[in-house]
């Protein structure tokens, strides 16, 4: 996973309370088996005008040119300001990898949905949760100023506004471990590695003929 620490990004405006999985990557996208490619279908039916199929190449698709993410302005960003309740609905994977392979590395909002909110950080999404005054305030910002940009400071728990002001976020400690170190569940058990290998070295020593079963 990649890992978290200090971020500065273009900012994207999502106004609309609500959003949930569905709406964020498609139920007919959940067939692949594969844990990539889901980018491109990101927000699949605000997106484009046509009905999104997997394996279709985006290209020769037709792009709804009202979709926030299709203004030039937002071209490239990385940083998704939502509304409340961002990320309910299923408890799909599959939403913060699409946003993840998007090119999203940070999301700010009032409020996510319990299980979207563990699933982002499981996968390198920082959600950032702010009073909604002032969400509503970055959302002003954001449409009159192009090319807006905040900057997230991780390690410091801070967004950083273009003027230098600084807004305070919280984090769970170990959340903010594992992103910093890039550590999904995966990566924390690897951790021990060693110690894992050295268990089974032992566990074979004293019952050899695990090895047979293991083996099939």
């Amino acid at each position: 996973m990649q890992a978290f620490t200090v971020h500065q990004g273009l900012v994207a405006p999502m106004d609309r309370a609500n959003v949930d999985t569905d709406a964020i990557i498609p139920k007919q996208f959940l067939k692949s088996i594969a844990r990539s490619g889901f980018g491109p279908n990101l927000f699949d039916e605000w997106r484009y005008l046509d009905k999104g199929e997997p394996g279709q190449d985006p290209a020769v698709r037709k792009p709804n040119p009202d979709f926030v993410l299709n203004q030039p302005r937002y071209a490239g960003a990385s940083v998704l300001l939502c509304r409340q309740n961002f990320g309910c609905g299923s408890s799909r994977e599959h939403a913060p990898w699409a946003l993840e392979q998007y090119g999203f590395r940070a999301l700010i909002a009032p409020g996510f949905a319990d299980i979207f909110f563990n699933n982002c950080f499981k996968n390198g999404i920082l959600p950032i949760v702010l009073p909604e005054a002032v969400v509503s305030r970055l959302f002003d910002e954001v449409a009159a100023f192009p090319g807006y940009r905040l900057t997230v400071d991780l390690p410091r728990q801070v967004v950083i506004k273009p003027d230098g002001e600084e807004i305070p976020f919280e984090v769970q400690a170990f959340r903010k471990y594992c992103l910093v170190n890039g550590f999904d569940d995966i990566g924390l058990t690897l951790r021990h590695a060693d110690k894992i290998r050295a268990f089974e070295a032992e566990r074979l020593a004293k019952m050899p003929w695990l090895a047979k079963t293991q083996l099939g």
